[in-house]
């Protein structure tokens, strides 16, 4: 029977120390496997940071990825969401073409999704748009054919729900 290939969220709460995020990166290229997104901040402990990394694969894969994170001598805790409840948020900048003729548009877009406008110029809107990947891929959809200049994603970070979570 096939494996199903699909996509992962995994936290891995780990060491804040020097060269803890390339030992990681590092075991994600050896072996071939591809991270989609990658987000690392410290937490609340300033010793430890949590990452949250977006990758694929079926069971397989993602098995070998959580042993092989478990092994790295940093590694505190790998939790994958996959099949959990979770909460996920992700965040966008978008830049896009502002003329006289779209610039209602862009402003109602932003206000049904509950962005922000964070620049504005006589050719352009900045805008931020928070919230699950799915919202912000529609956003994106509703813009591109007014325009969309530039943009740039965080990559979705997660908390599980209830006591689910690294220290849980």
């Amino acid at each position: 029977m096939a494996s199903r290939e699909a996509k992962h969220t995994i936290s891995v709460l780990v060491e804040n120390e020097f060269g803890v995020l390339t030992r990681v990166a590092g075991l994600f290229s050896g072996r071939g496997f591809n991270i989609e997104s990658l987000s690392v901040a410290p937490t609340l402990d300033d010793s430890l940071s949590r990452m949250t990394i977006v990758t694929s694969g079926d069971e397989r894969i993602l098995e070998q990825i959580t042993k092989q994170l478990n092994k790295l001598i940093d590694t505190i805790k790998v939790i994958d969401f996959t099949d959990t409840e979770y909460v996920e948020r992700e965040m966008a900048l978008i830049k896009v073409q502002a003329t006289e003729d779209t610039r209602a548009e862009v402003l109602r877009i932003v206000d049904i999704f509950r962005g922000n406008v964070v620049d504005v110029t006589a050719r352009s809107y900045t805008m931020e748009i928070t919230g699950a990947p799915g919202k912000i891929e529609a956003v994106i959809d509703l813009l591109k054919p007014i325009g969309i200049q530039e943009i740039v994603r965080s990559g979705p970070v997660v908390l599980g729900r209830g006591a689910k979570g690294l220290h849980g």
